[in-house]
């Protein structure tokens, strides 16, 4: 199986800059987006072959998730079960034989980290989610979790210690994440390479790949075997993030 995750940044903004295109080249079983910025009826695709699902928040233009899956689903389930958290998109559960497959748009701390405390309380609930779900099958998670987790995972850690996703807060959550019986597949394949996921449209960081890794495939551990191959295709444009991809 081939699967993808992509923040689009806008799932109408990256169709005018070639989605269709790469959606057909990668030819993934199934792709998760994140930040997909669409109410429901904005948008007329319907790629041949995909059963496509959508989770859009009440805010207009903001947050969202979307999944577009070969395979049918025996179910789907949005949000995680609590209103509070529910209303802006950000979780899309799909049930298959073997595993669950969820696609998550994390909350950012934003500027000045207004929003960390409220990204604590997400985090805490949304891993026990997982964890309900980890009890009876399998679990792939992909998405923009809007962390790097370790100096590795960004250009200038140092200089960073404060800025929305590398406070040691959303960092220590991440590694709550981990020990709670969950693996980040890149890091587990790739343990010492530096490759990023997401940079910054100022001072042109793509270009000087000044950049993040906070784009994951997480996975419960029995999948680990299974993993052929976990990357992050830092080479496609059309958003500020890159996708990535894990084939299992």
């Amino acid at each position: 199986m081939k699967l993808i995750s992509w923040n689009v940044n806008g799932l109408r903004a990256v169709m005018k800059k070639g989605f269709e295109d790469f959606l057909n080249e990668q030819d993934p079983d199934i792709i998760g987006l994140q930040e997909i910025k669409l109410s429901e009826g904005q948008l007329d695709f319907n790629p041949e072959g995909y059963h496509m699902y959508y989770n859009y928040a009440e805010k207009k233009g903001y947050s969202g998730t979307a999944v577009f899956s070969k395979i049918k689903p025996i179910n789907v389930s949005y949000g995680i079960g609590i209103p509070e958290h529910d209303t802006e998109g950000r979780v899309i559960c799909l049930e298959f034989e073997n595993f669950y497959f969820i696609t998550v748009y994390t909350p950012n701390s934003k500027a000045e980290l207004e929003r960390l405390d409220y990204r604590q309380v997400w985090e805490d609930e949304f891993r026990k989610y997982l964890l309900d779900l980890k009890e009876k099958k399998e679990v792939i998670v992909c998405g923009d979790l809007n962390v790097a987790h370790n100096e590795i995972d960004l250009k200038n850690p140092k200089t960073n210690t404060r800025s929305a996703g590398f406070t040691i807060e959303e960092r220590n959550k991440f590694t709550k994440l981990l020990e709670s019986g969950f693996v980040d597949t890149f890091r587990y394949m790739y343990p010492e390479k530096i490759k990023y996921s997401w940079w910054s449209y100022r001072a042109n960081a793509r270009a000087r790949n000044t950049g993040w890794r906070i784009d994951y495939f997480v996975v419960s551990p029995n999948l680990v075997k299974e993993i052929k191959n976990a990357d992050i295709l830092d080479q496609v444009l059309g958003s500020d993030h890159a996708p990535v991809l894990l084939e299992i």
